[in-house]
């Protein structure tokens, strides 16, 4: 055995070398931080020779200080003009191209619209006082400032504070500029900072008289004209370069409110503004009172353009129409013939009117919108709101508000295609998803119900049962499926119309019930051709066809269920005494929003009553004015027209005082209005055809005209008011 005691230790590492290396960085660390000290003690030594007292030191101090903010705000510079500059990589957009001449169904001019734009005119040519008249009004110091003018801006906000409101603006021409080129009129903080930012970069990159000469070439003044040539041709039928001095003045207003100050709109206004002008030039030393009396004495005379009757909402929309249909055309100057009816037009705008001006105070609401769709899908009418002069946001298309219990046919039609039927028996009463627990109206239940005595009554909780049986996800897609174009949220509150649409949205869904389950085949265009007649675009030949999305099963128990409404249901106001006629009411919570949508044979209506600021109305509901407003139109609309049947409906059209018309609220025998001359669908059928075989070489097929021509196809109802 081993002795485990002779083993030897094995040697132990010599603590030596690890002292030397601790001592090694003890020592250099102090010689390290003393060697700084030392330094640093030395620096502040030579700098007590700089060291300030007394006055010297405020100034020392308050430079410092400007310093450091003036790099921060340098830097912040940097960061807001980032927007603005990206917006100038590819250098100064190209001007948009578009030109349209819009015509009504029958073929008379109603407007323009895109640009209506003369070749431009060299600055050099301009007449001076036309260039002195703009100077003196848009900005007195153009030739003086580098795009921001902080002196005019100084003066303008003096002069608005002694006014107590905005009497003047403070934006340069070139800010204008800036705005017209790269931005919308959108009116934000971010918008203004990005135009001072392309302000700056314009004066960086042009001299003066092309920021002028492109400001003039390109600003909107009114009646579809872009730039001061094909302004002058319009308003006044002669060149630019002719203009007299009454005339610069009249064009040189229009710039601060062109569709205000428009000649062939509004003379005396221009005129007023006219004159303003001329004070203007006076005032800013471009011309003395003598050489302007004459002016003053003289106004200037616009061409007579009182014969267009411009729609202005519905050409807007409609040339959104355009632009996405010639998309890919190479052709850039289209006359478009429209589906609008200018007659139901006129009775839209008075029968929104004349219930805003007799009722809108009262009931605190303070807009409306309507929207017309014909029976082959032609937009014939379109409100986008009180006055276009004032706002020309167009509430019939862009406005996005909740549609209220409107929204529960697209509920009830998903209902009838999964198999109810009208009569089917259901239980109103105490419905809970999740932690929302809807409630009907009064806070009742009805108990067990029919289901259409359900939708005539607008029971929510009814509404919120059959889209919980069905399927929120159905619901929505077959709205989407019946026109309603706005993204729809699939929650569980759809049913109680929570998700926003428009008024065109729903009265194209709504469309779908007199087309018998097709879709509604919406379309504000019939025919684009160029200037030389040649058609490029036409809806019968070239837009889809219309496919069914209701079955005819559906749709006769969705039109048996909408015709009682008006009869016996929310819509009282809404009856008509010459037909039939079916519709939805709605309401939203706390009473922002009043509908009601409904349709004839003829016709599909959607009406819309709120505020633009949300607030709420003065308990105003879906059957008030709205369906006041609604019957108000049908009645005259359907004065002198051939009568079609609501699909499905046994007794579409009601026996001579069978049915009592209901007296509208306020109503204190105000005359009816009456729908303008017009002529009958057939007959304008057969005009259409009379003008395309007259004015195209294509010849028509003789038994395509023959069949139109036919007296069974124009019957012999008499036509109002000829």
């Amino acid at each position: 055995m081993p002795n485990v005691w002779s083993r030897k230790p094995a040697p132990r590492r010599s603590p030596s070398r690890l002292i030397e290396v601790d001592a090694w960085l003890d020592s250099s660390l102090w010689r390290f931080f003393h060697g700084l000290s030392t330094r640093l003690e030395a620096v502040s030594v030579y700098s007590r020779r700089f060291r300030v007292r007394g006055f010297n030191r405020a100034l020392v101090e308050i430079t410092c200080e400007a310093m450091t903010l003036g790099v921060a705000g340098f830097v912040l510079l940097l960061l807001l003009a980032q927007p603005a500059m990206k917006k100038t990589i590819d250098g100064l957009p190209q001007q948009a191209d578009f030109s349209v001449l819009f015509l009504d169904r029958h073929g008379n001019e109603i407007g323009r619209r895109g640009i209506l734009k003369a070749n431009a005119v060299p600055i050099d040519e301009l007449p001076d006082q036309f260039v002195k008249a703009v100077l003196a009004t848009e900005d007195r110091r153009f030739f003086e400032h580098w795009g921001i003018d902080f002196l005019g801006l100084a003066r303008a906000l003096s002069e608005n504070a002694r006014a107590g409101g905005v009497v003047q603006g403070g934006s340069t021409l070139t800010q204008q500029l800036a705005k017209n080129v790269f931005l919308s009129n959108e009116r934000s903080l971010e918008r203004k900072i990005n135009e001072a930012f392309l302000a700056l970069w314009l004066e960086a990159n042009l001299t003066k008289r092309e920021i002028l000469g492109m400001y003039l070439d390109r600003a909107y003044m009114g009646g579809g004209t872009n730039g001061a040539a094909a302004a002058a041709e319009f308003y006044f039928g002669k060149n630019i370069r002719d203009v007299n001095l009454a005339e610069s003045a009249m064009l040189a207003g229009l710039f601060k409110a062109p569709t205000q100050y428009a000649p062939h709109k509004n003379l005396p206004a221009a005129r007023a503004r006219a004159n303003v002008v001329l004070s203007a030039m006076v005032d800013s030393g471009f011309m003395t009172e003598g050489q302007v009396v004459a002016a003053r004495r003289h106004p200037a005379v616009a061409v007579d353009r009182s014969v267009i009757q411009s729609p202005d909402y519905f050409l807007d929309y409609a040339f959104e129409e355009v632009q996405r249909v010639a998309a890919a055309l190479p052709q850039r100057t289209f006359v478009a013939r429209t589906t609008i009816d200018m007659g139901l037009q006129k009775l839209a705008d008075e029968s929104v009117d004349f219930h805003l001006r007799q009722f809108g105070k009262s009931y605190g609401v303070e807009e409306g919108a309507m929207a017309v769709i014909a029976d082959d899908g032609g937009v014939v009418a379109l409100v986008g709101g009180r006055d276009y002069g004032l706002s020309q946001f167009n509430r019939a298309t862009r406005a996005l508000r909740q549609p209220g219990s409107s929204f529960k046919a697209y509920v009830y039609a998903a209902a009838m295609e999964a198999g109810h039927k009208p009569t089917d028996f259901i239980v109103d009463g105490p419905v809970r998803v999740g932690n929302w627990s809807p409630q009907n109206y009064g806070n009742s239940f009805a108990g067990r119900i029919q289901i259409q005595d359900a939708m005539a009554r607008s029971l929510n909780t009814v509404a919120v049962k059959l889209s919980q049986e069905t399927g929120v996800g159905k619901v929505a897609a077959l709205a989407k499926a019946m026109g309603v174009e706005t993204p729809l949220r699939g929650d569980k509150t759809i049913a109680l119309g929570t998700n926003e649409v428009t008024v065109l949205d729903q009265a194209t869904g709504y469309a779908t019930f007199p087309a018998g389950g097709l879709t509604s085949h919406r379309h504000a265009i019939q025919q684009i051709t160029d200037a030389d007649g040649s058609v490029l675009w036409d809806a019968e030949r070239d837009m889809p066809p219309r496919v069914r999305v209701l079955s005819e099963e559906a749709t006769k128990s969705m039109n048996t269920m909408f015709v009682r409404i008006p009869e016996v249901g929310t819509a009282r106001r809404a009856r008509l005494s010459m037909t039939r006629a079916g519709g939805k009411t709605g309401t939203t919570q706390g009473y922002r929003d009043a509908w009601f949508v409904g349709f004839t044979g003829n016709f599909t209506a959607a009406v819309w009553y709120g505020n633009d600021t949300f607030k709420p109305t003065n308990k105003l509901t879906g059957g008030g004015l709205p369906a006041m407003t609604w019957q108000r139109f049908m009645e005259a609309a359907h004065q002198g027209i051939e009568l079609r049947p609501i699909p499905f409906i046994d007794d579409p059209i009601p026996a001579p005082g069978s049915i009592e018309v209901a007296k509208t609220e306020g109503d204190d025998g105000a005359p009816r209005i009456a729908r303008p001359s017009t002529v009958t669908g057939s007959t304008q059928k057969v005009l259409a055809d009379l003008e395309r075989l007259l004015t195209t070489t294509e010849p028509l097929a003789p038994e395509k005209f023959a069949a139109s021509a036919t007296p069974a196809a124009i019957p012999a109802t008499p036509i109002a008011n000829r």
